[in-house]
C-alpha cells in the first residue's frame, strides 16, 4: 500500500512517544510505502483533482535523523491507497477547510481515515453529548449566569474551552468560587465563546484514562494520565504521569458501547477520555498514547491499528 500521512511537520516529531511515528514504523515494517504532507500542502483547482505537495519518506531507525525523504512532488491525493489525517488540534478554520479538501478527494476515490465528515461531526468536547449514560454533570453555554448556577449546584467544577488541547485553558473552581468571574471572562470572551463546565471528579487523582478504540474495538489497555504535584490536569502535555493499565469492566463497557457506533461513521481510531467511570471527551483528530502503552505492557497498539486499516481497505476494495 501507498500511505499518505497528513500531519504536522515531520521535523517537530518527538519520535520516542509520537503515535503517528509508531504508525509509520509499523506500516513500513510490513512493506507499505510512506509519504507525508501538511494540511497547507493540499490544494484544488477547478477541472482537476485535489493535489498535495508530498515527500516520499523512509524511516532510518536512527533517532538522530529518523527519516530520509525525496524532494517534494505533486501528487493526486486519491492516488494513494489510504490517507491518514493526523494533524493535531486545534480544530480551527484551516483544519475545517482541510477536511473539505479531503472530502473532495474522497469523491475522487481517496480513502481517508479518520473520515473527514466524521471529524467535522464529532468535535472532541461536544461528542460526549450523544452518550449521556456515561457522562457526569456537564454544561455547555455562553451564558455566565448559567455557569454560576451550575457552580452553585455542584460547588467544585472544571471549566474549559471547547477548542483546547493538551489541558490548555482548563480551570478548577472550588466551593468558595475564588476567581470564578475572572475565569468566565477569560474563557467566555464577552459571551462570544462557548464554555464546557463539568462537575469536578475526584477520581482524577487516580488518572485521566485514555481508552483507545480501533476499528470499533477497545484496546485491552488504557493509559491513566495522573496529575502531578498540585496540578489538576492529567494531560501528558501538562506534566501528567502516564501509567498503562488493563481496562476495567466499566472501561470495557464504554469502549464496547461507543466503538461500533463511531466506527460505522468512519472513525477508525478514537481516544475516549474517562475519569472514574465517566467519559469527559472523545478524541478523534489525532489520538495518542500508542507508544506509552506498548512500552509498559507489550501490547503493540500500532500493529492493531495497521491491522484495522488493512481490514478497512480490504472491505472497501
Amino acid at each position: 500500500m501507498k500511505l499518505l500521512f497528513v500531519a504536522d511537520p515531520l521535523e517537530r516529531f518527538t519520535i520516542y512517544k509520537d503515535t503517528t511515528f509508531a504508525m509509520m514504523r509499523e506500516a513500513q515494517r510490513r512493506g507499505h510505502t510512506l509519504a507525508a504532507c501538511e494540511p497547507r500542502h493540499l490544494h484544488w483547482q477547478s477541472g482537476g483533482r485535489v493535489m498535495a505537495r508530498v515527500r516520499d519518506i523512509t524511516l532510518t531507525g536512527d533517532p538522530r535523523g529518523w527519516f530520509t525523504s525525496t524532494p517534494e512532488r505533486m501528487a493526486a491525493v486519491a492516488d494513494f491507497s489510504s490517507v491518514l489525517m493526523r494533524k493535531d488540534p486545534p480544530f480551527d478554520s484551516e483544519y475545517f477547510y482541510a477536511t473539505h479538501l479531503l472530502e473532495q478527494a474522497e469523491r475522487e476515490g481517496a480513502r481517508v481515515f479518520n473520515k473527514p465528515r466524521a471529524l467535522r461531526d464529532h468535535p472532541e468536547k461536544l461528542a460526549v453529548m450523544e452518550f449521556p449514560q456515561f457522562l457526569g454533570p456537564t454544561l455547555v453555554t455562553r451564558d455566565p449566569a448559567e455557569i454560576r448556577r451550575f457552580h452553585a449546584t455542584h460547588q467544585d467544577i472544571i471549566l474549559k474551552p471547547l477548542d483546547g488541547m493538551g489541558g490548555m485553558g482548563i480551570f478548577r473552581v472550588r466551593a468558595d468560587g475564588m476567581n470564578l468571574g475572572s475565569i468566565i471572562e477569560t474563557l467566555n470572551q464577552g459571551e462570544s465563546q462557548s464554555v464546557m463546565v463539568q462537575k469536578f471528579l475526584p477520581e482524577i487523582a487516580d488518572g485521566d484514562k485514555r481508552i483507545l478504540v480501533i476499528g470499533g474495538k477497545p484496546v485491552p489497555y488504557c493509559l491513566a494520565r495522573i496529575p502531578q504535584g498540585n496540578e489538576v490536569r492529567g494531560n501528558l502535555a501538562a506534566g501528567g504521569l502516564g501509567v498503562a493499565r488493563p481496562l476495567t469492566k466499566r472501561d470495557q463497557a464504554i469502549g464496547d458501547a461507543l466503538g461500533p457506533v463511531l466506527a460505522e461513521r468512519g472513525l477508525l481510531l478514537v481516544g475516549v477520555d474517562v475519569i472514574g467511570d465517566r467519559i469527559t471527551e472523545i478524541n478523534v483528530t489525532s489520538p495518542t498514547c500508542f507508544q506509552e502503552i506498548e512500552q509498559q505492557t507489550g501490547c503493540d497498539v500500532a500493529a492493531l491499528f495497521i491491522d484495522a486499516l488493512e481490514t478497512a481497505l480490504d472491505r472497501q476494495a
